[in-house]
């Protein structure tokens, strides 16, 4: 049974980042360290991270990393997030501090070049799918297509515990089709955050009615003579915007993940670690885990 194996938190730190900074900062509030340093997204997302675990009482955790700006969905498509504006000043130097930080806490980081965080907690999930059970915390709904019988999804919705969390089981209650068929709704939808339109003139309703009666991408190819003759004009206009579509909402599974799942097995936080914290402005941490201990 899934309730013996163990349970892996697995952990979007590029969305639970940006999340922790726009809470604090749309009011100004950078928590600058002696240095001058912003520390605002990282105490916020290393807080998240507690509560989620003391909430979900993982026995193992991973957190996800993007690695650069630039991915191979770039090389595969120019206009891929190109509409999405540079990170805050106040944020950038916090990646590399939410990832040092991770580390001292005893927290695995993981994150490959070229490729997204996506693609990275895919892979994870997928390497040790039968060996554990897996809940990603996260707020991109793309995750969706990793849903499985051993796999849920916390979406963050309110300050550091309120979840709206999603099982297989609820996703096809829902949406009527197998998580392995969001790439392909998303396909003729396509994604104005992500920067690809999909098919022109389809939107969420008709694409996941389409995915609904015919399946995947190239099923639905396969039988646009049954379609009405308007979805059918849009659908060959733009076929090669379809098909790029649905390579760029696709997860990857295959990243390398160098690492052994008792690698990740959750550590007690000592007390010795409050010298790190202290001395590096995250007063506001620090005092949550002195509170928990």
């Amino acid at each position: 049974m899934t309730e013996d194996k163990p349970h892996v938190l697995v952990i979007d730190g590029m969305a639970l980042l940006f999340r922790s900074f726009f809470a604090t900062a749309m009011s100004g509030n950078f928590f600058k360290n002696s240095k001058g340093i912003p520390t605002n997204a990282v105490q916020g997302f290393a807080r998240h991270v507690l509560a989620a675990q003391n909430l979900m009482q993982p026995t193992h955790l991973a957190i996800c990393w993007d690695k650069g700006m630039q991915t191979f969905r770039n090389e595969l498509y120019d206009g891929y997030k190109a509409n999405r504006p540079k990170p805050a000043e106040e944020l950038i130097p916090q990646f590399d501090m939410a990832q040092d930080l991770s580390a001292h806490l005893g927290w695995m980081n993981f994150g490959i070049v070229g490729m997204e965080a996506d693609d990275t907690i895919a892979s994870i999930t997928h390497k040790w799918q039968d060996e554990a059970r897996f809940t990603i915390v996260s707020g991109d709904k793309d995750l969706l297509q990793l849903l499985h019988p051993s796999t849920e999804i916390a979406f963050t919705k309110k300050g550091f515990t309120i979840y709206d969390v999603y099982s297989e089981a609820r996703f096809l209650e829902e949406y009527g089709i197998s998580p392995l068929l969001f790439p392909d709704v998303k396909a003729f939808m396509g994604d104005s955050s992500d920067g690809y339109a999909g098919v022109k003139g389809i939107g969420p309703k008709t694409a996941l009615q389409l995915v609904q009666t015919y399946g995947t991408v190239d099923k639905i190819l396969e039988s646009l003579h049954l379609l009405k003759a308007g979805h059918r004009t849009k659908i060959e206009t733009d076929l090669e915007m379809l098909q790029l579509s649905k390579e760029l909402a696709t997860i990857r599974r295959d990243v390398p993940i160098e690492a052994e799942l008792d690698q990740l097995f959750v550590q007690t936080i000592s007390d010795s670690k409050f010298d790190y914290l202290y001395d590096n402005g995250y007063t506001i941490l620090a005092r949550q885990l002195q509170n928990q201990l």
